[in-house]
This record gives C-alpha cells, structure tokens and sequence, in this order.
C-alpha cells in the first residue's frame, strides 16, 4: 500500500508542477457529487467533517459559518488533523477575523494566506480522499440567496494534486500550478477556459458573477458569431452591462437577474450540454483578469452527467426567472 501511494502522489506532482495538457486538448475529471444551491444546503460538508477521521485541509476565501466552525473544532478535539488557509488580502483579514479568532481558541491550525495575492478558492478535503470543490464561500448570511454549486471528486491522483498545492500554500510557499487532469487552477486559468470555450459546437451555458476579460468576452463572441447558441445568467450591475450589451449585439443571449433576486455568484460553463452529455466546468473563477492570471482560484472540468444535468438546468431555468 505504502509504494502505491507513493506512486499516485509522485505522480500528482509532475502533473501539478511540471506537465500542462496539449494544445487544443480539454482533460476532465470524474465526479462523484453534485450539490446545487441554495436548494441543498451545505449539509453535506458538515457531515463529512463530522465523518473525517485523519485529516480535514480547508482553503476558502470567507469562512463566517459557526457550525462549520464548530465542527473544525470538535474534528480538532478527536485528534483529527485540521488545518485552515484563509484569505487576508483585499477585505480578507477582516471578514476572517472572527473564524480565525474562533477556530485557534478551538486548537485548529489556521494560516493566512499571503498578503499580496487573493486566494478565492473554495475547497475541502478530506482524509486526502474525498476533495469538495465550490463557487460559493462559507458564509451562512448568504447561504439562502445566492445561485451557487459544489462538486465531490475522489479519484486519488485529483485529490492527491490538490492536496500537493494545498500542502505549499498553508506553508506559505506557493506554486503555479498547471491546469491538467480535469483541474483549472489560477494564477493562469485563461488559457483553459477559452479552451474549453472554443470546443462548443452547438451550444453553451454559462453563469459568473463577473465579466471582466475581454479575453473571455472575445472567446463568447466568436462561439456565437460561429453559430453556437450561447446563453450568459448573470446579476444585473451596471460594472459589466456595457460588456453585456456588446455580448449581446453579438448574438449572445444575455439574461440578468436583479440582484433582490437569487444573486448568481457561480462560476460554471457547460458545453455542448443536452440532457445529461456535455462537458462542464465548476470552480471558484470569476471572468477578470484578477481571477484568472492573479488569484489562486480552483475549479474542474468534467463530463459527469449528474453535473452537466444539475448545471444545465439551474443555468436554464435562472434564465427564465
């Protein structure tokens, strides 16, 4: 048991630090899970942090959940390995300070993400064999409003890759990693998701609460001026409506939602998806250059038809709110 781990972790690590996928490929992943929110409720990570009985690896950008955080602590107290990477740049040092205070009174391991660079990810993994990646952070205040998903993956070399970069980060020794295997990390993720974008050939969907790359913008518009139907949900703001309103005059089918509404703060593409086929996309990546070439951000690419169904359908029916 000891040399095959060793072997998917080595493997793992080439991938993450070294290799990158061939031009024009889209890799994916598979995955286990899918929650939508706010309907599902984050039930399921509080069970599965109950349920850790070696280690449990947290990295997301606000955490102000006090059941989360209780459970963090109790897993602490039955010697259960917990350690928690926070934001502190942007508004980060504030908006954690309560979960930081709370959870290091508890005994858990919390480290702070480097001050210069934004880590908005939103992951969890557990025992290193169940890795739960989100759009959303884990602030209960806005659990009941906002248009939200998150995916379970478990396939070892997937987890063990996240684990490799988790383990640099809450060290304080970042990498770049490549975005290979069905992952999309940041700093560098544009180049996967117009990647991906590009490979639509009938249709695509999309939600993201920003739209702030004129390198996506541009890969939106040339799908559509190539004839792909292309649908964009977005909050309504007028931050992007001038990148709407061009998206639009190019054939792109645009619906905003006001933000008294269900805010969309997703971040999810699905391709070519039509019943439960189609390639998807789930991550913690807004469309900015901020998101993309700066932050640490995390997201996957899977063909996981209970994914493409549950992405598909929230995206269509968000746009007939």
């Amino acid at each position: 048991m000891r040399r095959v781990r060793f072997v998917v972790v080595a493997i793992a690590l080439v991938s993450v630090f070294v290799g990158a996928p061939l031009a024009g490929a889209v890799s994916t992943v598979p995955v286990a899970h899918v929650w939508v929110e706010p309907g599902a409720g984050l039930g399921f990570l509080d069970t599965a942090i109950v349920q850790a009985r070696r280690s449990v690896d947290v990295s997301i950008y606000e955490l102000a959940d006090a059941e989360v955080e209780r459970d963090l602590v109790a897993a602490a107290h039955r010697h259960v390995r917990v350690r928690v990477l926070l934001d502190a740049a942007y508004a980060g040092a504030y908006e954690n300070a309560g979960a930081v205070a709370a959870l290091r009174a508890g005994g858990v391991t919390v480290a702070w993400a480097p001050t210069n660079q934004i880590f908005h990810a939103k992951y969890v993994v557990v025992d290193r064999t169940h890795a739960y990646i989100g759009t959303g952070n884990l602030t209960s205040r806005w659990y009941a409003s906002t248009r939200d998903f998150w995916v379970e993956v478990t396939a070892p070399s997937t987890v063990a890759a996240i684990e490799a970069v988790f383990a640099r980060d809450v060290e304080g020794r970042p990498v770049q990693p490549a975005s290979t295997g069905g992952l999309v990390w940041s700093p560098g993720s544009t180049a996967s998701l117009v990647r991906l974008i590009d490979s639509a050939r009938h249709s695509l969907l999309i939600e993201n609460e920003e739209m702030r790359s004129y390198t996506i913008e541009d890969a939106l518009t040339a799908a559509a001026r190539h004839g792909v139907t292309v649908t964009v949900v977005m909050t309504a703001s007028p931050a992007w409506a001038s990148a709407l309103g061009e998206l639009a005059h190019a054939g792109v089918r645009v619906h905003t939602i006001s933000p008294q509404g269900l805010y969309i703060h997703a971040k999810v593409i699905c391709v070519d998806c039509v019943g439960a086929r189609g390639t998807a996309f789930v991550g913690s990546e807004n469309f900015s250059y901020a998101s993309l070439d700066y932050n640490r951000e995390l997201g996957v690419v899977t063909t996981s038809p209970a994914v493409i169904a549950a992405v598909a359908g929230a995206i269509s029916a968000d746009a007939h709110r």
